[in-house]
């Protein structure tokens, strides 16, 4: 399975690419940052986005795009810009009919640490060690985008499956209903 993670930010947007199966090895493919100027107009940073996200994508052609769950922060600027880059990483999957899930930020450091509030710093050093990698990569966001693949890779697939038994119920029921 090829995993495009995606860590949103308006001003920086970390991007990584990794191949791996569950119970297997995990292989970095590749790993970036996505910038944006906070001088251009919020639809042109946004258009910004989605051209090099496309980029990624069709470079990469990864199977699934796993993509962090914004969550609340104090700072409210910071979410809007936050979300808003994540909205343009959903409709890009979309565009390219790739499936895309969302992770929260505990999720990922579990899965990736074992603890749901590990720092940004154990979460690197864990990405490193996964992915057998002589120097982290930077910023952070680059490596939290690894971490969000990783933990995608490993989670995924049951993630999936319950997706699909939900949908096969609602089906389910649905029919019931009509009958």
């Amino acid at each position: 399975m090829r995993v495009l993670g995606v860590d949103p930010g308006l001003t920086r947007c970390g991007v990584g690419v990794v191949d791996g199966q569950v119970g297997g090895q995990i292989a970095l493919v590749s790993v970036g940052v996505i910038l944006t100027s906070a001088q251009l107009p919020l639809e042109r940073r946004l258009m910004q986005l989605e051209i090099e996200l496309l980029e990624w994508v069709n470079l990469h052609q990864p199977d699934v795009i796993a993509v962090e769950r914004v969550f609340s922060q104090l700072n409210v600027r910071t979410v809007m810009g936050t979300g808003q880059s994540a909205g343009i990483a959903l409709l890009t999957a979309a565009k390219c009919g790739i499936p895309v899930f969302m992770h929260t930020p505990s999720e990922v450091k579990a899965s990736v640490t074992g603890s749901g509030r590990a720092n940004k710093a154990q979460v690197a050093e864990m990405v490193g060690r996964i992915l057998s990698l002589e120097t982290l990569p930077k910023p952070v966001d680059a490596t939290d985008a690894l971490a969000l693949a990783i933990c995608h890779v490993w989670r995924g697939r049951g993630n999936a499956r319950i997706q699909a038994a939900l949908v096969q119920e609602q089906e389910r029921l649905k029919q019931l209903r009509t009958r």
